[in-house]
């Protein structure tokens, strides 16, 4: 069964599902992010089924998350990169394994990949930054506000909750 599509809607999360696709694509991002880059190398490490592979590394490729790039002539041999707006996703992965860990979503009690700062060696996590001082905000001062692309159905789903919660 295909999924509903998310095309149209006024809501930058459900744009991005869209824009994304699937989980596969996820693990793929995860990967190129981890620094493989061939199709072979993406294909062993997921153990996502090859048709399946090929499609949505052309979708990613159609969304410009992801890019071609011809590393042999002959025969011709391509690996895949990520491109600013791939790179930018990094940012959900890393909430996604934060989320995992404190969880346990693999149910194996530990995490598998930790983020560090290379410099300091010290463990680093996502954070809510004031864009003009730097400073991180603290979760109980954050509020969903309507934004310049809202419309009525937005508002009225704002207005639900006053306030929301970031968690």
């Amino acid at each position: 069964m295909k999924a509903k599509s998310f095309a149209g809607m006024r809501c930058s999360i459900a744009g991005a599902l869209e824009m994304i696709g699937d989980r596969w694509s996820l693990l793929i991002i995860r990967d190129l992010s981890f620094g493989l880059r061939r199709y072979e190398e993406l294909q062993a490490s997921t153990g996502i089924p090859a048709a399946t592979l090929a499609a949505r590394l052309k979708h990613l490729e159609a969304k410009g998350i992801i890019e071609r790039v011809r590393y042999q002539k002959r025969p011709p041999r391509d690996e895949y990169v990520l491109t600013e707006k791939g790179r930018d996703l990094g940012k959900v992965g890393i909430a996604l394994r934060e989320w995992g860990d404190r969880w346990d979503a693999t149910g194996f009690g530990q995490p598998s990949v930790e983020l560090i700062d290379r410099k300091t060696g010290r463990p680093v996590e996502l954070a809510l930054v004031d864009p003009e001082t730097g400073k991180t905000v603290p979760q109980e001062r954050i509020e969903f506000r309507a934004g310049p692309g809202a419309d009525d159905s937005t508002r009225m789903l704002l207005g639900h909750g006053s306030k929301g919660t970031v968690t």
